[in-house]
């Protein structure tokens, strides 16, 4: 015996992935996800226990800032499996690179922060070498940023 589906608004949906409703409108606008069933007397979206699943899952790629464009050829290639399955790394391996510079260039955003605290600290003290040598390295740090966001 097969129990029936729980049906979702499109309120509820939003509430249980993280997106808002108008993500998951334009998402499935613009094809990142496939169309929604529409209720046969309201025609108003009605989404499935299956496609929550879809929708979490898009929720977490995109939390990872992955393109709408990568988004979409993911979800695209999940049907396929196996046969899709290089593609799928070679999306993800993509990601996770971005990801990576990212998180590089956060730590050094946080090291000049923790500088530029120090540099204040010694000039409060009143330790002018100290602030100068601080202040070279926070010059230095910055020069290195600006490179790492340039490329």
């Amino acid at each position: 015996m097969q129990t029936a589906q729980h049906e979702y608004t499109i309120r509820e949906a939003a509430a249980l992935t993280g997106l808002s409703a108008s993500t998951l409108r334009y998402y499935e606008g613009i094809g990142v996800i496939p169309p929604i069933t529409r209720g046969e007397s309201s025609g108003h979206r009605v989404y499935l226990e299956s496609d929550l699943d879809q929708l979490t899952s898009v929720a977490c790629l995109a939390a990872t800032g992955m393109s709408i464009g990568d988004m979409k050829q993911y979800v695209a290639n999940g049907p396929l499996g196996a046969s899709a399955a290089e593609e799928q790394v070679a999306l993800l391996t993509e990601q996770q690179q971005r990801l990576t510079v990212e998180a590089e260039q956060l730590e050094l955003r946080q090291r000049y922060v923790a500088l530029k605290i120090r540099y204040w600290h010694a000039v409060e003290q009143g330790d002018d070498v100290l602030a100068q040598r601080l202040a070279g390295e926070a010059r230095a740090l910055a020069d290195g940023l600006r490179r790492s966001t340039s490329h």
